[in-house]
C-alpha cells in the first residue's frame, strides 16, 4: 500500500506495518508507545529533543551520533561501551577521582 502526500494526524492503532519504509517523511511530535522497532534502522535522521523512555536498547548499536547534551537518567548500563570502554569501568574510575 502506498500512501503518498498524507498531510498529517495520521492515527494508527494495532496494526502490523513490519518491513515498512519511511523516506523523507515528516515525523515531528509524533508520538509512539508499546512499539516493535527490533531490527530497524534509523538512517540520516534528525531525532534532535526526542525522549526515549522505559524502552529497551539492548543489543542496539549508535554510530556516527551527536551526543551532544543527552542525558542518561536511571539507565542500565552493564555491557554498555563508548568506543569500545565499558561505561561502568568509565563512572568506578571517575567516581573513584572524587
Amino acid at each position: 500500500m502506498d500512501l503518498h502526500r498524507v498531510t498529517e494526524k495520521l492515527s494508527v492503532d494495532d496494526a502490523d506495518l513490519s518491513s515498512s519504509v519511511f523516506n523523507n517523511a515528516n515525523l515531528a511530535t509524533s508520538s509512539y508507545n508499546q512499539i516493535e522497532f527490533s531490527g530497524a534502522k534509523f538512517n540520516d535522521s534528525n531525532m534532535s529533543g526526542l525522549l526515549i523512555n522505559d524502552v529497551n536498547l539492548s543489543g542496539s548499536k549508535i554510530k556516527n551520533a551527536n551526543l551532544s547534551g543527552v542525558a542518561f537518567e536511571n539507565c542500565r548500563l552493564t555491557g554498555a561501551t563508548i568506543d569500545g570502554v565499558s561505561i561502568e569501568e568509565l563512572l568506578k574510575v571517575y567516581r573513584e577521582a572524587l
